[in-house]
């Protein structure tokens, strides 16, 4: 499968940036800072000398170590989440120049190639900052939960051999599957917006991560048990019928998750659902 033109260009806009980056150089890192939730923020900025293939953590980590502003002003190291460091726990997701991203894979190299380039970190704006670059995403983990997003069971002993899947459904749930929650489709999306109420979360637009999650739990042979009470939780307010077809989501989304065909596939299955529902009188 070829890589749509859209990715093909901006692969080769990086595969060109990382071959003029210029060894032993100097970049600037400006950061946006808060000192917590609902504070106001402001804008620092760091001189950083970088090596090759450096990424984005590793500079925070320079910057922790020696926490002087480029005017000389000696500041709090600033504040971020990671886990991983390998693009699958989610944690450190942010905003780089304006585009949503996992900060472990974004690569010196191809945002600032030359000496004195700029970079510009910011807290993702869907979800309430803790302090910096950190956030909180209870909201992203509740709206899992609405879609009682895991495989019931009845015990914890082994109750032998699943039920099997056929190869194309095991494809497709494993595209699913490689969500890691780590917000970047919400960010983009035009539907999810910020509510610092924890009362209006099971109300609001639940996102494409956790339709898209509905869509790989109801294609599981034991998961499956719970679709009704999943398209029902769709149907509702915030359900699939939310969402604006922006496909923002699909665009941003760093594992490829077909976010868009899944959010499709349910509309369907909540359609039929509440079909179903209505002629059997419930």
């Amino acid at each position: 499968m070829s890589l749509p033109q859209a990715h093909q260009s901006t692969l080769a806009w990086r595969q060109a940036n990382r071959a003029k980056a210029v060894p032993g150089r100097t970049i600037v890192m400006t950061v946006r800072r808060c000192e917590g939730p609902g504070k106001l923020g402001w804008f620092e900025s760091f001189k950083i000398p970088v090596e090759p293939n450096e990424n984005v953590i590793s500079c925070l980590q320079k910057i922790a170590a020696n926490p002087v502003t480029a005017d000389g002003k000696e500041t709090t190291p600033v504040v971020w989440d990671s886990g991983c460091l390998e693009e699958v726990c989610g944690a450190c997701t942010m905003v780089i120049n304006g585009t949503v991203r996992q900060s472990c894979s974004c690569l010196i190299d191809e945002y600032a190639p030359e000496e004195g380039d700029e970079i510009t970190l910011e807290p993702m704006s869907k979800f309430p900052v803790i302090r910096d670059l950190w956030v909180d995403r209870a909201r992203l983990f509740n709206s899992l939960k609405r879609v009682r997003g895991w495989v019931p069971i009845d015990s914890t002993a082994a109750l032998g051999p699943g039920p099997k899947e056929d190869q194309a459904t095991q494809s497709t749930r494993y595209a699913i599957s490689e969500c890691m929650s780590c917000g970047c489709c919400l960010e983009a999306c035009p539907q999810f917006l910020l509510e610092g109420d924890e009362d209006a979360w099971d109300s609001a637009f639940i996102g494409a991560h956790a339709i898209a999650q509905a869509r790989l739990f109801n294609l599981h042979g034991t998961g499956k048990n719970l679709a009704p009470e999943r398209l029902d939780e769709l149907m509702g307010p915030g359900g699939v019928a939310d969402c604006g077809n922006a496909q923002n989501c699909v665009k941003v989304c760093p594992k490829g998750v077909p976010l868009t065909e899944s959010i499709g596939a349910m509309g369907r299955g909540v359609t039929m659902h509440a079909v179903t529902r209505f002629f059997k009188g419930k």
